[in-house]
């Protein structure tokens, strides 16, 4: 038997054996030399803890500040201008130098300061609150910070506590444990001391607890076998730690566009310095020529133009319930091909409710879900059903108080809302009662409890005795499963309070068909007597059955209306969870996510569950993996190899979950999104968005922003590549005929930057266009240079360089200076910059979306740039600096109609033109 006094490193005694639930108690008290009653004494546990460290995870890292600054210079449009600003430094060009660093610089700080922002956000909502753990040392009971554990230490559970981790169990009494954060379970897991074979997977180990679960009823005592990263979830931490982050589709698309932007503008510019020293010119002002073209010819707005852009669908996330960490996260739901969620939390609310109650009298329904008890019981014609004029006395009252009474789960106002304790189950059924009036503290106010029989997995009921005033006696409650409660019962409780034939083939009938819905069904009974004591002997065949009540964990209110939005926006949407198959199946056909589809049973390949996809292998798994929608009884690494199966179909995958179990799919998916307020701070962790309302309709919300973002961000480059290409193409053309440049190196800088600020950035704030969710998700491998938008850009720059330079040799031809010809080109290029914006807000429609004047913005924006320009003309301050000259209106009429050519020749394109942007 390995002994703790063997030199190891740490974990090391955690995997003496990774199969503690197929060792005996003893077995795992001898491996772990503790005590069953005395546990460990103090001297031992400072060795171990020495040995084994904090039982604590490793802490996450973040982007540091030098990674995050890292991030935004690391584009090579920005090296490019980097080297553009050096050269002009050393060229003297301060002014030059000055404009590009600081067009540089704008677009560092925005960006940064967003993610700084994001990061915060996230951090907000972090509890950092250490968990206390009741533990026996040298046979005294203690209470010490979960830190402190270590393996040996002889753990005391009850409800309301959260295992501080992984645990054999020695000793326990009704042991109940929501296992839904590490599993997926939905319903609260029995637990007892069997012995189990080796290859029982996590989720069905009864004997076992783990770090980071809910007691939710009873009391135990367990002996820690792991700790720490050895730990179930810590295995899943480091399972998070070896994925690697997956590149958003807009951040592959920039980089591609970016670094085929910068291989052509330096090719360019290396024609241009080559030709005109051939031509003789002196290689120091082809130098410059060179720069000036390549610094026309960068879009230096685009960073500023994506960080703005997405900045503001963050914040517009953000007041539709979504914390954004990465700015692209935005963008790439819009691109989102398939969506993953997982089950518990998400499409459900996590929390059991009471659906349908059956009783003798009639069956009635139960409205509102949760733990708040808003709602009604309807009877079959749908009015509400008043207790105290038609059953106050009858079966469906008895079921109810039965409900309420059998247990220990409270339910109480606390600072304005509903605050639960308990088992889920139990918490359910005083929700359907307290929403008929009916409450545990009333009725036990005048029926005092007297004695009970504890729900125990072998009686798999409970009984409670109550004292009745009224009637001189007393008064016994159950509640369980439907057969234990039929063998209590010898007849029912009829509408008029009289005693009836029971039919126990009729209810088991009644209790099947609920059961065939994915419900939970349990029973209630009563009966009358002379005293309140309670003899459990006595109750077979003594009492009269009440009624049934069927439950589920509900799906959330608008999670079937959001799968249908996302299935018209050709969007596949999946289910994958470590839940059993019936439940899962029974929530997707609640939710709609079998709705249309060829077949419902599992044998039929919409339905999966783990063992199934073990067997499968290659082509059959992809297969396989592509036709399912629902996945269940999966673990961590299975959901790990789904995402990354529909990520080598070519899909664009998102995945919502909110459990340490979710935490590995989440890294690995293009999209991670979790769950703000019953979230794992696992899940956070891993994920790239968090909903701060846990809901899963928030999603649609998500995919139509990122799909407007994406639309916005195809408009400003449809906009602002012309004329950076037309600017290099003036200069290069100058150079190739030997002739004055039309436009100085300084006043390109001025168009670039004025006009990108005031006028493509408008763009951002454009409205989502109509339709934009009955569109199908943009195919991830669609570049972003489209050839429609290469047609336009062409024709655009094609205009922009043909006025620009008809202009300037037309202000020429009538007597003006280089400066005034100049100055008119310079307003030439904003002003069919500013026309052909107006042109850009659809890319698609003739007209503007939403009206002229639904983007106030850009309104203002071009009210700017046109003060700007004249500026620029008039103010002798702007005409030193930029060589710039007042001009007349014979050369604002030959502007304008160049403005309104470009404008009406954008237009036909559109009426003739195909293909989408």
């Amino acid at each position: 038997m390995p002994s703790f006094d063997t030199p190891r490193g740490p974990g090391e005694a955690g995997r003496v054996s990774e199969n503690h639930h197929g060792l005996s108690v003893h077995e795992v008290v001898l491996l772990l030399e503790t005590d069953p009653r005395e546990g460990l004494d103090d001297s031992e546990v400072g060795r171990r803890r020495e040995q084994f460290g904090e039982n604590r995870l490793p802490g996450a890292r973040g982007n540091g500040t030098v990674r995050r600054v890292w991030g935004q210079i690391n584009n090579p449009l920005i090296y490019v201008l980097l080297a553009a600003g050096a050269v002009t430094t050393y060229l003297g060009e301060a002014v030059d130098a000055t404009v590009i660093f600081g067009v540089v610089l704008v677009n560092m700080v925005v960006g940064f300061i967003q993610e700084s922002r994001a990061e915060s956000a996230l951090d907000a909502l972090r509890t950092m609150v250490a968990t206390p753990a009741t533990v026996v040392r040298a046979g005294r009971r203690q209470t010490v910070p979960s830190e402190d554990l270590v393996p040996g230490d002889l753990l005391l559970l009850e409800a309301g506590d959260r295992v501080p981790a992984d645990a054999r169990l020695v000793a326990h009494a009704e042991l109940r444990v929501d296992e839904s954060a590490l599993t997926g379970e939905s319903e609260p897991v029995t637990k007892n001391e069997t012995v189990l074979p080796i290859p029982t997977p996590v989720a069905d180990r009864s004997n076992m607890v783990y770090s980071g679960t809910l007691v939710s009823a009873g009391t135990g005592a367990a002996v820690a076998v792991k700790t720490g990263a050895e730990t179930e979830i810590g295995q899943i931490h480091r399972l998070v730690g070896s994925v690697r982050g997956v590149e958003t589709p807009l951040t592959q698309k920039l980089a591609r566009f970016s670094a085929f932007l910068t291989v052509a503008i330096l090719a360019l510019a290396a024609v241009t310095f080559a030709v005109g020293v051939v031509r003789g010119e002196h290689p120091a002002d082809m130098f410059t020529a060179a720069v000036a073209l390549a610094v026309g010819a960068i879009p230096e707005g685009l960073q500023a133009a994506v960080t703005v852009t997405l900045a503001i669908g963050v914040s517009r996330m953000a007041r539709r319930r979504a914390v954004v960490r990465r700015l692209p996260v935005v963008e790439t739901l819009g691109s989102t091909t398939v969506i993953c969620s997982d089950k518990t939390g998400t499409f459900t609310e996590n929390q059991m409710t009471v659906l349908h109650v059956w009783t003798p009298g009639g069956s009635y329904s139960v409205t509102g879900t949760g733990y708040t008890p808003e709602g009604q019981l309807l009877d079959a014609s749908g009015q509400p059903v008043d207790l105290t004029a038609h059953d106050g006395g009858g079966p469906l009252h008895a079921a109810l108080v039965a409900g309420a009474v059998c247990g220990d789960a409270t339910l109480a106002l606390h600072d304005g809302g509903w605050r639960a304790s308990g088992d889920p189950t139990e918490i359910a059924m005083v929700v359907a009662a307290a929403k008929a009036g009916v409450t545990r503290e009333e009725f036990e106010g005048t029926h005092p409890r007297a004695a009970s029989v504890p729900f125990s997995s072998e009686r798999q009921f409970m009984a409670t005795a109550h004292h009745d005033p009224a009637g001189g006696g007393g008064i016994v409650f159950a509640k369980g499963s439907v057969e234990s409660i039929l063998r209590l019962c010898s007849g029912r409780l009829g509408a008029d309070g009289t005693v009836q034939p029971l039919d126990p083939e009729a209810v088991h009938g009644i209790a099947a068909g609920r059961a065939g819905e994915g419900l939970r069904v349990l029973a209630t009974a009563v009966r009358r007597q002379d005293g309140a004591v309670l003899d459990e002997s006595t109750l077979p065949g003594s009492m009269l059955l009440t009624g049934m009540v069927a439950m589920q964990d509900p799906p959330r209110t608008a999670v079937a209306s959001a799968v249908r939005a996302c299935r018209e926006a050709g969007i596949t949407v999946k289910m994958i969870t470590g839940d059993h198959a019936a439940t899962a199946t029974a929530i997707a056909h609640r939710v709609g996510l079998l709705d249309g589809e060829p077949g419902h049973a599992a044998g039929q390949g919409l339905v999966l569950n783990g063992p199934a996809l073990e067997a499968l292998d290659g082509a059959d798994y992809d297969r396989a993996v592509e036709r399912a929608r629902v996945f269940a009884r999966v673990s961590p690494e299975q959901k790990l190899r789904l995402i990354a199966s529909m990520q080598s179909q070519g899909n664009v995958v998102a995945m919502t979950g909110d459990g340490v179990n979710d935490a590995p799919a989440l890294r690995q998916a293009d999209i991670g999104i979790a769950m703000g307020r019953g979230g794992t701070e696992a899940a956070k962790e891993a994920a790239d968005m968090v909903l701060t309302d846990d809901d899963f309709s928030t999603i649609e919300a998500a995919v139509e922003e990122g799909r407007g973002v994406f639309d916005n961000l195809t408009k400003f480059i449809v906009w602002t590549l012309p004329t950076n290409m037309a600017e290099g193409l003036v200069i290069l053309v100058a150079i190739l005929l030997g002739t004055t440049l039309p436009i100085l190196p300084t006043q390109i800088l001025w168009i670039n930057m004025t006009t990108a600020v005031a006028l493509g950035l408008m763009l951002a704030f454009e409205p989502k266009e109509p339709g934009i969710m009955t569109r199908r998700p943009r195919a991830p491998d669609r570049p972003l240079l489209t050839w429609p938008l290469l047609r336009r850009t062409g024709l655009v720059s094609a205009l922009l360089l043909a006025g620009a330079w008809a202009g300037f040799h037309w202000a020429l031809g009538q007597g003006a200076s280089d400066g005034e010809a100049r100055t008119l080109a310079v307003n030439l290029f904003v002003a069919v910059e500013a026309v052909y914006l107006f042109g850009c807000r659809s890319l698609r429609r003739f007209g503007q979306p939403g009206g002229p004047f639904s983007n106030r913005w850009l309104i203002l924006g071009v009210s700017v740039q046109a003060l700007a320009q004249l500026a620029l003309t008039y103010v002798p301050a702007m005409n030193a600096l930029f060589q710039t000259a007042p001009i007349g209106w014979q050369a604002w009429l030959a502007i304008l109609a160049a403005a309104v050519a470009t404008g009406v020749v954008v237009a036909v394109d559109k009426r003739v033109g195909s293909g989408e942007f």
